[in-house]
């Protein structure tokens, strides 16, 4: 019972690696708290993956035996998987936050990026047929026990990172540790892949609207006009958040109608767009302050969405132009492209 075969260790290494990928961008993704099953998620696959090692140590030992060419690239596979897994409790625990100025959160999921293609070679290579035995009742109560002790564990670990005070305690339901709340200027000023800081002249600058009516523009002096203030937590997928108090103009009332649109389509002056279901306007706003401060250059200036339950690529910084769109809200990538 507690010693599988080694294809059934290998099968089940591989759908265990899968659900961790998975549940893995499922958590950058999430923002709101209904999602936090996606997070305890990808922590108990993680500490299923590290249960097998014993099991997939002894299918590693049988190979090497065969001096395969090959080998290399297996070994490679199986130092990145444990690299990426180090990381991921490095940065859960708040152990290692950061190395050389890069956050663990990254490294984590940089490593874990690299692991993909090699685990796909893998695969095809040494394919692993499943067979009509390994939905057998025995298999079935392997899984059940895997799931089992790993939840279990998963429970154990986290009151113990709280139990014993470490920084991990701390964190948000996403993983994320606070970082400058309530505070704009210690607030990091993250950037999505290859964006960068534009300079903006805001005499010249417009905010370029289409609604059901047509287009049209308003200036940055008209959108400072909107006074209206709300408190949100940005919360960013390098490992950060921050509650603010942000000032600005809720998105719905700058469109003067709706109509038969199905999207909001945001863009950046950087290029940078996203697009949001229109049932999701009215708890968008864009802001030109925060903390009683005019947006700096690196938090947005001089316009920012601000999308409430949404993670920080949501919220896109030197808009220039909002506009309503016959096209699905789904019609964009998983994850933006600049």
């Amino acid at each position: 019972m507690l010693r599988p075969a080694g294809r059934l260790t290998n099968l089940t290494l591989f759908v265990a690696l899968l659900l961790t990928f998975a549940t893995g961008v499922g958590a950058v993704a999430t923002g709101s708290a209904r999602g936090r099953w996606v997070v305890i998620a990808h922590g108990v696959v993680a500490i299923a993956v590290i249960l097998l090692i014993p099991w997939k140590s002894r299918v590693i030992r049988r190979g090497l035996r065969r001096h395969r060419l090959s080998r290399w690239a297996s070994l490679l596979l199986a130092a990145l998987a444990l690299t990426t897994l180090v990381f991921g409790l490095g940065y859960t625990t708040g152990l290692v936050r950061s190395i050389g100025g890069i956050a663990g959160m990254w490294l984590h999921i940089a490593v874990a990026l690299a692991l993909a293609p090699l685990v796909i070679w893998h695969v095809l290579v040494r394919r692993a047929r499943p067979r009509r035995t390994d939905l057998s009742r025995r298999t079935l109560l392997r899984t059940g026990m895997l799931g089992a002790v790993a939840a279990g564990l998963y429970v154990a670990s986290t009151s113990a990172v709280a139990l014993v005070g470490l920084p991990g305690a701390r964190r948000r339901f996403t993983g994320s540790y606070e970082t400058g709340s309530f505070d704009p200027p210690m607030m990091p000023t993250t950037i999505w892949l290859d964006d960068t800081t534009p300079t903006i002249d805001p005499d010249s600058w417009r905010l370029a609207i289409v609604d059901s009516q047509g287009p049209y523009e308003l200036t940055l002096s008209d959108l400072r006009q909107f006074d209206v203030r709300r408190r949100t937590t940005l919360d960013c997928t390098s490992g950060w958040f921050a509650q603010q108090d942000w000032t600005g103009a809720p998105v719905s009332a700058l469109l003067r109608g709706v109509g038969d649109a199905r999207s909001l389509f945001v863009r950046s002056v950087t290029g940078y767009w996203v697009r949001f279901p229109v049932e999701d306007i009215d708890h968008l706003m864009l802001a030109t302050a925060v903390g009683g401060l005019p947006l700096s250059a690196g938090h947005g200036f001089p316009l920012r969405l601000i999308a409430p339950d949404r993670r920080g690529f949501w919220w896109v910084k030197w808009v220039d132009r909002i506009e309503l769109q016959s096209a699905p809200p789904w019609w964009q990538p998983p994850f933006p492209v600049t």
